[in-house]
């Protein structure tokens, strides 16, 4: 099996968007990433939606393998990746989901059923309005290859 690479960050700043980062990958490449959602999710990102002079001090951590705003505060390289590809469509694009949809003759009620997921949320993915997650990417191609 090939030993996986993890994403290294280079640099990283905080966006005038609120709670979105810039991050320059090792690569160069750079990904505008909202982690808005992820920092809503959790206890430990309190701080940082309270504090907007606290988010701005965000900076790369040791080796690159993270980003901190204290010694308390940080999220792996890993994650802001794998946001900023399903944010960017990378991961898989809206007319990508809508045309696996079509392919597979299911109705938004059935893609939901399948997909285990609302209704709603097929209908966002397709419209674009939601980025579509690694795990349902992958999903739609188990099901396509059954």
């Amino acid at each position: 099996m090939p030993k996986k690479t993890l994403p290294r960050i280079s640099a990283v700043s905080a966006c005038k968007a609120p709670l979105t980062l810039i991050v320059q990958w090792v690569d160069n490449s750079v990904s505008v990433v909202d982690i808005s959602a992820h920092i809503g999710a959790f206890r430990i990102y309190a701080p940082l939606r309270e504090s907007t002079e606290l988010f701005t001090q965000v900076r790369v951590g040791e080796f690159g393998t993270d980003v901190v705003w204290s010694d308390e505060i940080d999220m792996s390289a890993d994650t802001l990746w794998r946001l900023g590809q399903e944010q960017a469509g990378i991961t898989m694009s809206a007319a990508g989901f809508r045309q696996w949809r079509e392919r597979s003759s299911f109705t938004l009620d059935a893609a939901a059923a399948a997909l285990g997921i609302s209704r709603r949320m097929v209908a966002y993915y397709e419209q674009g309005e939601k980025p579509i997650p690694r795990v349902v990417a992958l999903a739609t191609k188990a099901l396509e290859a059954a």
